[in-house]
């Protein structure tokens, strides 16, 4: 199957770029350059990546800049292919990820875990106990985005109450979890948030409150009788 080149890849890169590379570089703790160009369009290139030879791209792609670390992520969650093939390079991406965007463009692209459930929670299962950050981040933030479903919203609520967070984008996608599966699963998170065995940090807890407040989808009046039965003060 045909591939484009990094080189090619490059060029269409550059012939995107232009938009606020400065408020994009903040997204990168390890410094890599970006060259400003839009996530939609970033999503457009991937898409066609991944209607290509994508293996190719994913096994060469060099990852020097914000752009090609996303399309790293945003082509491994488009790629269509064998389950296990494409897991496997899940599994190999997830240790490299060090900053929120890529981390949640990879989450919310990663779709195939929609039709592959059990596989997918597999995987994500080998990362559990990690104390890496984002790591850990992504655990929380792929529950998030495709397991909070009848089937799978007391596992996903174990697991989050079971992660490892230290550091400060761990907690935030914890956080961010809770306050989405209250919207989704009120009863559930209600009775998680009110147990005596809930385990998030006194930290974590209070910003996913405070991130369930600040839902449109959240009745305050919840929030409230969380505030008032629950232990954590």
């Amino acid at each position: 199957m045909a591939h484009r080149s990094i080189q090619e890849i490059r060029e269409e890169i550059r012939k995107l770029s232009g938009h606020n590379p400065e408020f994009l570089d903040k997204l990168n703790p390890t410094g890599k350059p970006s060259r400003g160009v839009r996530l939609p369009e970033l999503r457009k290139l991937a898409k066609a990546i991944a209607k290509e030879d994508y293996r190719w791209f994913l096994e060469h792609n060099p990852m020097d800049t914000f752009e090609m670390e996303m399309l790293q992520a945003y082509v491994i969650g488009y790629a269509r292919g064998d389950v296990n093939e494409i897991l496997g390079y899940l599994r190999k991406f997830i240790p490299l990820v060090h900053d929120w965007a890529v981390n949640d463009g990879l989450c919310a692209t990663f779709q195939l875990a929609r039709k592959y459930p059990e596989e997918t929670f597999d995987l994500l299962m080998e990362f559990k106990d990690s104390h890496k950050e984002f790591e850990v981040r992504v655990v929380a933030v792929m529950l998030m985005s495709q397991f909070l479903t009848e089937e799978y919203i007391d596992r996903v609520l174990k697991v989050w109450d079971s992660l490892y967070a230290e550091e400060y984008y761990a907690k935030m996608g914890i956080a961010w979890g809770v306050a989405t599966a209250m919207a989704k699963f009120p009863k559930e998170t209600f009775d998680y948030m009110v147990s005596p065995d809930n385990h998030l940090d006194d930290w974590t807890y209070r910003k996913a409150l405070q991130k369930m407040r600040e839902s449109y989808r959240v009745d305050n009046a919840l929030v409230d009788r969380i505030k008032a039965k629950s232990l954590k003060k």
